[in-house]
């Protein structure tokens, strides 16, 4: 039977009619058995961006200070969402969670210090339950306590201590370095000391991305040797200056976006902005690094 219209149709031609049923097909049958996989592949050739950025409030410690609720209102009003404390300058617990849900910030992570980790440590622990903390962060060790590597012996064993009784309280405890740990004792780097002498369950390291560059150390060394083990990083830049100084996030030297590429096999889940030192308001400066890592694909 002659199937031809009785009026002319313009077709094209047979080999381009085969490839776009081809085409056509394969994409139907990719989409059907494996539609995760074909989204996947979009947003890698999209780029994948952060999924939320906090801030290190030690960045507007003195506004804090002297503004406390102000302060936080402020933090929100710029887009974040998530802080981290170094701090209640003041403040009981009670109080700072309420002013974190007047405004409409979590604070998963708080900084503390080795004397309380060594002192009554079921306090900052009751403290940090009620604000909502799920990471406890060793931020800072003090000059006198890190002079030999039996210094650093005797933190792992705090460490290790204090991260069982966190654990307890389902509160991860953590690790906050700067460059003097990757400085080297006895012909031994105390970081590599740190992370192999404490127990992986019970201590976890916050990564400073400035204090390891200034180190001259690189991050994805240390995702690759122990995935899993950094749960958050502070996301600070570095001015191509000889004092290599703290500048706004994207305004450095820092390649963020191979190291924010590698986060998943480092385990990271908070990214928080900090800047020690700012050369006018601290508000805009982080505002400067809020809006680089918003716009940022990796």
């Amino acid at each position: 039977m002659n199937r031809r219209p009785p009026f002319a149709v313009s077709r094209p031609p047979l080999a381009s009619n085969r490839r776009t049923f081809l085409r056509a097909a394969l994409c139907g049958a990719l989409g059907a058995l494996c539609p995760a996989a074909q989204r996947q592949g979009f947003a890698s050739a999209a780029g994948r961006k952060l999924p939320n950025v906090g801030l290190q409030l030690y960045t507007v410690r003195e506004q804090l200070a002297a503004d406390f609720d102000g302060t936080l209102a402020r933090v929100a009003a710029l887009g974040f969402r998530e802080v981290e404390f170094a701090g209640y300058h003041g403040r009981a617990a009670a109080q700072v969670r309420a002013a974190l849900r007047r405004h409409r910030l979590l604070a998963p992570s708080a900084h503390v210090t080795t004397a309380e980790l060594r002192g009554n440590l079921e306090s900052v622990i009751e403290a940090a339950r009620l604000v909502g903390h799920r990471y406890l962060v060793c931020g800072y060790v003090p000059a006198e306590e890190r002079r030999s590597l039996d210094d650093y012996r005797r933190l792992v064993e705090l460490l290790n201590r204090a991260g069982e009784r966190t654990r307890r309280a389902r509160i991860q405890l953590c690790y906050h370095n700067h460059d003097f740990e990757f400085e080297k004792l006895d012909g031994q780097t105390p970081y590599d000391l740190l992370l192999a002498r404490t127990d992986a369950r019970l201590v976890k390291a916050q990564l400073d991305l400035y204090w390891i560059a200034k180190a001259g150390r690189s991050p994805l060394d240390y995702f690759a040797k122990h995935p899993g083990r950094f749960p958050s990083l502070h996301v600070k830049d570095m001015d191509a200056t000889p004092r290599r100084s703290f500048t706004e996030v994207g305004r450095g030297v820092i390649d963020f976006k191979n190291i924010f590429a590698a986060a998943a096999r480092a385990g990271v889940k908070h990214y928080f902005v900090e800047q020690d030192e700012t050369p006018g308001s601290p508000f805009d400066s982080v505002k400067i690094s809020l809006d680089y890592l918003k716009r940022l694909r990796f």
